[in-house]
């Protein structure tokens, strides 16, 4: 896919028409998460004109809408507050390095097309770390929603100053917060087609504050730069190298995981299909150069995509229409901007934190699943009170724990020993008949399914229970994957059979199966003859070489017949 297939001007005006709505949308959450990450709102317009423009341009979703979000704000809040923390001096711009390293990350991961990767996680450990995230910037706005300033400690440090923070309300400015909310949320659906709620909130809460409490103390945004921005260089400090890369890593992940859900989204809407890898390349692309012009990292939005695509936008044209429409007002019109009173927008960035909030799964969630119950709350609890890369890691390693002991529980199932005919193992007549003509002396050990590593445990539990039989006879026909553990397995199995002086026959083994085998030299140990691929051929042989009766002679059952 290339830029001309995303850049198409048959559909101009409702791409245009998209453009400047998301535009309009943009404006109010790109201030607030400005604002809310590193004090400053020209810090959010900046990262929805590079990042949104950019990822337009070279990105692989033609509607996708790109700008800063909550996930990524909060995210990016938490870099800021610990590198300024531990540096006041070069915390900020190595806090920029962290989002120019994101951006880096974001295009090797689509250069490599690790796109399909990216969301290959369990819904729990997504659906608890969103909305942890939600948690956190609802927890990071309390402060300004009543008229005061943010601690440093972030939440630990907010939910320790609850009772101070209670005692010094605003009223006014909790007012306007209050405003704001109640604005966005009894908004007429009917409405909310001509005008933006966070829009409304924004332009009725300045109003407000203006006529009603011009000569009061209400903290507003205050003075915003016009014009370009200034290059950010990238900061480094050998202590702190480690952790710019570790959070870059983080921050480039979860950038990932939000657009390309978003993308899905996209494609459900415009029946269309995204390309993973060239999205994560733009998305990077942007990224790359909002960090290096002091801009917010971005993803895609979920809320602006889709109103880009109800509005009528079909091309990338929609999403360079935004940015131009954004930056234009960068240039121009921000001064009118720097009475927007700090309560508005932290009313406004509460109202997304309670949409981040996973509120469908975490209804249902106990219904569903008590292990994805657990994993979800686990997550929510670790990014909101640890850190949010243990919440992904310990999630998705607990996760993933838990589905291969499930799916190795039902798959020891398939592993089966049987000495004489029952329902166990699916045989026909004719093999039933040969099988109980062994006398219980030939032990069929069948196999089903990809034998995984914890598969091995089931194998080596049947080999421990094996009696005293003269010939065993494993049966891999239904093996389509032989993994390295479980092939270590079959190894002992054989390895103990021709000990004890036992025949040994293996029935079926094909393709990846063979090979494994193959190369652990399994193979090697038998007989040619003793590879066969019918598993009555293999309890004929059995009977022949312990020197029992065969009532009916079976074609190929000759000692010294080859299969292989």
């Amino acid at each position: 896919m290339t830029i001309t297939n995303l850049i198409r001007f048959d559909n101009l005006r409702g791409d245009i028409f998209g453009g400047i709505t998301t535009a309009i949308v943009s404006i109010p959450l790109a201030l607030t998460f400005g604002v809310a990450a590193v004090d400053n709102p020209v810090a959010g317009l900046y990262g929805a004109v590079f990042v949104g423009f950019l990822a337009a341009l070279f990105g692989g979703t033609p509607t996708l809408i790109s700008e800063p979000t909550g996930p990524m704000t909060v995210v990016m809040t938490t870099i800021v507050a610990s590198f300024t923390a531990a540096n006041p001096e070069n915390g900020l711009a190595m806090a920029f390095t962290v989002v120019m390293l994101a951006g880096i990350f974001q295009i090797v991961f689509g250069f490599f097309k690790l796109g399909k990767y990216i969301t290959l996680m369990p819904y729990s450990v997504i659906s608890g770390f969103m909305s942890g995230i939600g948690v956190i910037l609802i927890i990071l706005q309390i402060a300004p929603f009543l008229g005061q300033k943010a601690p440093k400690a972030g939440v630990l440090g907010t939910i320790q100053s609850l009772p101070e923070l209670l005692n010094k309300i605003n009223p006014n400015e909790l007012f306007l917060g209050a405003l704001a909310l109640l604005i966005i949320f009894l908004m007429p659906s009917r409405w909310k087609r001509f005008c933006p709620p966070q829009l409304l909130a924004l332009v009725v809460g300045t109003v407000v504050a203006l006529l009603f409490f011009g000569d009061d103390n209400i903290r507003v945004i205050g003075q915003i730069p016009v014009g370009l921005p200034t290059l950010k260089m990238p900061t480094f400090t050998a202590v702190q190298t480690v952790k710019i890369f570790a959070d870059a890593f983080m921050l480039a992940i979860l950038g990932c995981i939000d657009t390309l859900l978003t993308a899905v989204i996209a494609d459900s809407l415009t029946r269309t299909e995204h390309n993973s890898n060239k999205e994560l390349v733009g998305q990077g692309i942007g990224n790359l150069v909002s960090g290096l012009c002091g801009g917010l990292p971005g993803a895609g939005a979920t809320m602006g995509t889709v109103v880009n695509i109800q509005t009528g936008a079909k091309t990338a044209l929609s999403g360079i229409t935004r940015a131009l429409v954004l930056l234009t007002i960068v240039l121009g019109a921000a001064p009118l901007m720097q009475n927007i009173p700090m309560a508005v927008l932290a009313g406004i960035a509460i109202k997304v934190g309670i949409d981040i909030l996973d509120w469908s799964f975490l209804k249902r969630a106990h219904v569903v699943s008590k292990r994805a119950t657990l994993i979800m709350y686990g997550v929510l609890l670790l990014t909101v009170f640890v850190d949010l890369i243990v919440a992904v890691f310990v999630g998705v390693f607990i996760a993933n724990i838990l589905t291969i002991e499930r799916l190795s529980e039902l798959q020891s199932k398939e592993v089966k020993t049987i000495t004489d005919a029952d329902d166990a193992i699916h045989l026909s007549q004719e093999e039933k008949e040969l099988l109980n003509q062994g006398q219980g002396q030939v032990l069929l050990f069948y196999l089903s399914g990809p034998m995984i590593f914890g598969v091995a445990k089931a194998i080596g539990r049947e080999h421990a229970a094996m009696s005293n039989v003269g010939a065993v006879i494993l049966d891999l026909t239904d093996v389509p994957m032989l993994g390295v553990t479980a092939c270590l397995a079959i190894e002992n199995v054989v390895l103990e059979a021709l000990d004890k002086g036992r025949v040994v026959y293996i029935v079926g083994a094909a393709g990846s199966t063979r090979n494994r085998l193959q190369k652990f030299g399994v193979l090697d140990r038998l007989p040619l003859d003793h590879l066969v691929s019918e598993r009555r051929l293999a309890l004929a042989k059995a009977l022949v070489e312990l020197n029992l009766p065969v009532a009916r002679p079976v074609v190929g059952a000759a000692p010294e017949s080859s299969h292989y």
